[in-house]
């Protein structure tokens, strides 16, 4: 390691950044006990892959009804109290489904109402905390390293989050875990309050307009550029397609690979340690490569995995290959996200994130109901997974001739371009 780069790793570590990190983490290993007992749970009250496609709908609708909007807000107030408040609302989201399952009073329909709620908090969480990360990392060289260890981090939490709801589900309810989630919430929040940096960058004074018209100014801005909107465009179709694949897990591993419920959990951890592993791969190989060669080579491949994934019924095969693809889907979303908080001024970093949301995640709720639909329909998980695996390469084959397969391009001048290894 060179000394220029044990000073990054240092400075990353320490201070408001570090904090900020640490408390995430803790939070996301709580969420990671939310992301696997919750469709487990589903599937437990229904068998129905149609059900749980619901379920991920309800997670995601909340962006086409309110992303617009609260993306625009969160450019407009303090985003560290926003994240503390939102933390809070979480909290006490989470725990009403344990509560209400020890009153014997839970049902798929309180499951939906909750997954809903979180979601649309989550919007308002996610949209300022890409919004922080610039304002607490020194230099904008250091962008994607950050992004690549927050993920890593968070990603480590969520390996050990699924094996340890598995245990506990040995001994306990799958709902009553969610008790570490909403107790997690709380943990972050008390982090974020010992932050002092502000997490807004300074702006000129200036008449506040309508919440309407920063919304169309964000829009303007991702429409309008080349590589924003290229992007956005190739999400929502990877996604329309791919949200199945993760809607649709826990089927596929109950019916393809005929798991019981400790190797689902421990299939949802693969993933995670395979998100670890290309996480902490994605600064290197970025400085290495383009943008291009880089995400859109982690898209292809994901693909062509996805396709061997659907053809094998050998659990310990489906492992390997999950945590391959799982590693990869975030390696992709890493570098887009570390190259849109390079291109998009500050001030307008809440709206785009939250508009490249709705513009790329608009497609969630319909590809994971029909997706549910076409499982029901066919009674073969492999064959639609086949499909999904397919389709994904010719995305990635498709786009590599337009503004993202040259996307390196259109960073601001002074970017650094990634060093040339040839």
């Amino acid at each position: 390691m060179t000394a220029g780069a044990e000073g990054r790793r240092l400075r990353l570590l320490s201070g408001d950044f570090g904090r900020f990190w640490l408390g995430q983490t803790i939070s996301n290993l709580g969420s990671s006990f939310t992301f696997f007992a919750l469709p487990l749970l589903v599937f437990n009250l229904t068998g129905s892959p149609i059900n749980l496609g619901i379920t991920t709908a309800c997670e995601f609708v909340p962006y086409l009804l309110f992303g617009l909007v609260i993306g625009a807000w969160v450019d407009r107030v303090d985003r560290r109290r926003l994240m503390i408040a939102t933390d809070l609302a979480r909290a006490a989201v989470i725990a009403t489904i344990p509560l209400l399952a020890a009153a014997d009073a839970l049902s798929v329909g309180w499951i939906y109402a909750v997954a809903f709620a979180s979601a649309t908090l989550t919007i308002a969480f996610d949209a300022a905390e890409f919004a922080a990360i610039p304002s607490l990392v020194p230099s904008d060289d250091d962008l994607v390293t950050a992004n690549g260890r927050v993920q890593a981090s968070y990603s480590a939490a969520q390996i050990a989050g699924p094996l340890l709801a598995g245990l506990l589900i040995t001994v306990a309810p799958v709902q009553q875990v969610l008790w570490v989630d909403a107790a997690s919430f709380l943990v972050s929040a008390g982090t974020l309050a010992l932050i002092g940096r502000a997490f807004n960058a300074p702006r000129d004074t200036e008449p506040r307009r309508a919440i309407r018209q920063e919304v169309a100014e964000g829009l303007r801005y991702v429409l309008g550029h080349p590589v924003l909107r290229n992007i956005s465009a190739m999400m929502a179709l990877i996604n329309l397609v791919a949200a199945t694949v993760y809607a649709q897990l826990v089927v596929f591993a109950k019916r393809q690979l005929d798991a019981s419920d400790s190797r689902v959990a421990l299939l949802y951890a693969a993933g995670s340690a395979g998100v670890v592993l290309l996480s902490l791969a994605a600064g290197p190989v970025r400085r290495r490569l383009s943008f291009s060669a880089a995400a859109l080579g982690a898209l292809l491949l994901d693909g062509l995995l996805m396709t061997a994934l659907a053809a094998t019924s050998w659990y310990w095969a489906a492992l390997a290959l999950w945590a391959a693809i799982s590693g990869l889907g975030i390696f992709f979303n890493i570098n887009t996200v570390s190259l849109r908080q390079q291109i998009v001024p500050n001030h307008l970093l809440g709206r785009v994130i939250s508009i490249a949301g709705v513009l790329a995640w608009s497609a969630i709720p319909v590809g994971a109901l029909a997706g549910g639909w076409a499982v029901e329909r066919t009674g073969s998980v492999a064959l639609v997974y086949a499909v999904i695996g397919a389709v994904v390469v010719l995305i990635a084959l498709a786009f590599s001739f337009g503004p993202v397969g040259h996307a390196d391009r259109y960073l601001p001048a002074g970017q650094p371009e990634p060093a040339d290894t040839t």
